[in-house]
């Protein structure tokens, strides 16, 4: 087998150095976005009392963007900040019962308590809960991100 050509070194020199001064290709390390797959594990997350990023999608290229942006800021904030994933194909019930109709759109579900009007519940071992729900609207990155948790007093790091 033949030696590398001065070339082929000093490209691989050149990767392995700019990795470290650009900062891409990121290492983020395992996935930190939790995929959807009920509404219960839903409702457990919102009980561990830590805000919830929900990425309500469809399969596209604008997608694929979201996905690393979501993959960035899941690493950024964890573990203040929950980031859920829900493909609206695979579970149409969810993504109806937040009323729109343009897809990929993102809300943030927060502070959850027990409601005080239980109203009329069919089973008693039944509890209403009512969260805070924002739509975010700002910059898809982990500074926009960073931005919104500010502006609405969402914690999303550790005091110092």
């Amino acid at each position: 087998m033949e030696e590398p050509s001065f070339l082929d070194q000093m490209m691989r020199q050149l990767r392995a150095t700019c990795k470290y001064y650009t900062g891409y290709p990121k290492d983020l390390g395992p996935s930190r976005v939790i995929h959807f797959t009920s509404e219960r594990e839903f409702v457990q997350l919102l009980h561990q009392h830590h805000p919830v990023v929900v990425a309500f999608t469809i399969r596209g290229n604008y997608t694929k963007h979201l996905d690393r942006v979501l993959e960035e800021a899941a690493v950024e904030f964890y573990p203040h900040v929950k980031f859920m994933r829900v493909e609206c194909p695979k579970y149409p019930g969810f993504c109806i019962t937040r009323q729109r109709k343009e897809y990929p759109f993102i809300e943030i579900f927060h502070s959850p308590e027990q409601a005080t009007n239980q109203g009329r519940v069919a089973d008693p071992n039944i509890t209403k809960y009512s969260v805070k729900v924002l739509p975010f609207n700002y910059d898809l990155s982990a500074y926009g991100f960073r931005e919104f948790f500010k502006r609405h007093g969402i914690q999303s790091s550790d005091l110092k």
